[in-house]
């Protein structure tokens, strides 16, 4: 075989696993597992029984999913929005960085006292798995919409304490062990989370300036632009000594909202391309996994047992702490605390402590690994049910594959979408009786995915999305969301 009918093969068989792992995200809504746990666990038996599939260097591993998450962790920034972030930027920051630190010292503390690891293994068994994971949570998520604050503080936490749990493992594998690595490791943790933020916002303020003043001769180039400017943040951050995760994630956040020219192509050429680097990620570090490694008892029965302990105890009693002082109801709080999903993080932490070549570095992987999937597969697939458990709404958010509408080459500012909440004024009213001031209209109604005619005897009811045209010293907000009882 030639040079280039093996490179049509190479080609071929990489498509075919694409589409495959494409197919998969569909079986994954159908069975109610996550598509992350479907493409780890196919692809650490794949490589058990093609054990050169799983000979790809710990560095290249490495290297691809810091490459698939700083495109997963922009594209949840700017899911989440700034107005999102503003409404819990407090509580997003208190649990995602104290919630961690405190997430990392429980599980460190248990795995030595109960399990008998030593301190070194304990810490860092408990900085790699104290991070809940962006990948898992916004693929769950994604296709779902929770109404209140427990839905963004869920995805904030997740993109926010990646950085922490990150900046964490890198100082514990740089001080050395004992409780000093922690101690010691405090100026160089936080410089991390400084220069993180300082360039995260620098950045994000930066690439909106440009999204909104500068113009590109080619409608295709503004979500390359986008992309590049995200790893562009993470470069500069990181060579300043800083979490360059951190950075990409607030980039992402302050230009979510943008009214920028192009703005519905950049958010789904980045959706695209963190739904492909979910995909990516989770298989390449399922490859660098042996299953033989995994079901020893050494490994297995510890993995089970912290896993259990944080789903059940550690995060419930210690995050619960946390979120006492914040305002949400208790199925709200329920569901954050039990919906807190681990995934691709902790492996790649697990892949560094590899790669640092600490002893017993390959049990601490493969434990990791465990934990991991116990928490994709089971609360991963339960989260529907949890959200009915402790009665948090939650709606599937149904394609929508057509569209009409008129492109504008100024921005229309007064022009904007709404969606009607139960108890708002908006709610039962028709259109002849909802004003808007003088000059203003309803342009579009969309009940259910279709049209509803326009008349002014048309009542709206929750849930329909609107786009209307109101004054710009009028709140129109303020008609169709429901007003604050607190």
């Amino acid at each position: 075989m030639g040079e280039t009918e093996l490179f049509a093969v190479i080609v071929l068989l990489s498509a075919l696993a694409l589409v495959a792992a494409i197919a998969a995200n569909a079986l994954g809504s159908r069975i109610s597992i996550p598509a992350p746990a479907l493409f780890l666990v196919v692809a650490a038996v794949v490589s058990t029984f093609f054990e050169d599939l799983g000979r790809i260097s710990l560095i290249i591993d490495e290297r691809i999913v810091t490459v698939a998450l700083i495109l997963i962790l922009f594209d949840g920034g700017m899911h989440i929005g700034l107005k999102r972030f503003r409404s819990a930027a407090g509580s997003i920051t208190w649990v995602g960085v104290v919630g961690t630190a405190l997430t990392a010292a429980a599980i460190a503390l248990a795995a030595h006292f109960l399990l008998g690891f030593s301190w070194q293994a304990s810490l860092l068994l408990g900085a790699a798995l104290s991070p809940t994971d962006p990948a898992v949570v916004f693929a769950v998520l994604g296709r779902r919409e929770v109404e209140g604050r427990s839905g963004t503080i869920l995805e904030g936490e997740s993109g926010f304490n990646d950085p922490v749990g990150i900046a964490l493992l890198g100082v514990l594998l740089a001080a050395g062990t004992g409780f000093d690595a922690v101690v010691g490791g405090v100026g160089e943790f936080l410089l991390e989370m400084v220069v993180g933020i300082a360039v995260g916002l620098v950045g994000g303020l930066a690439l909106s300036w440009l999204q909104r003043r500068v113009r590109l001769p080619n409608a295709a180039l503004y979500p390359l632009r986008s992309v590049a400017f995200a790893a562009l943040v993470y470069g500069v951050a990181t060579l300043a000594q800083g979490s360059g995760y951190l950075a990409v994630f607030l980039a992402g956040i302050l230009v979510g909202d943008d009214r920028g020219p192009f703005q519905l192509e950049v958010r789904r050429f980045t959706n695209g391309l963190s739904s492909l680097a979910e995909i990516i990620a989770f298989t390449v570090l399922g490859l660098s996994v042996s299953l033989t490694d995994v079901i020893q008892p050494q490994v297995l029965l510890p993995g089970l047992a912290i896993a259990a302990l944080l789903i059940l105890v550690i995060r419930p009693l210690l995050v619960g702490v946390l979120l006492l002082p914040i305002r949400l109801g208790w199925g709200e709080r329920g569901f954050v605390l039990f919906a807190g999903l681990k995934g691709a993080v902790p492996i790649l932490l697990g892949i560094l402590i590899r790669d640092a070549d600490v002893p017993g570095a390959q049990t601490i992987a493969s434990i990791i690994f465990v934990v991991v999937i116990v928490s994709v597969v089971l609360q991963g697939g339960l989260v529907p049910q949890l959200a009915r458990w402790f009665k948090v709404p939650m709606r599937e958010q149904e394609q929508q594959p057509f569209v009409a509408g008129l492109r504008f080459s100024e921005d229309p500012r007064d022009l904007k979408s709404f969606v009607v909440s139960a108890g708002s004024k908006a709610d039962g009213a028709t259109l002849a009786d909802l004003s808007l001031g003088e000059h203003g209209w309803i342009s579009l109604i969309r009940r259910n995915g279709a049209a509803v005619p326009l008349r002014g005897d048309t009542p709206l009811e929750p849930g329909d999305e609107v786009l209307a045209y109101a004054e710009p010293d009028l709140d129109a907000a303020g008609l169709f969301t429901e007003p604050d009882r607190t």
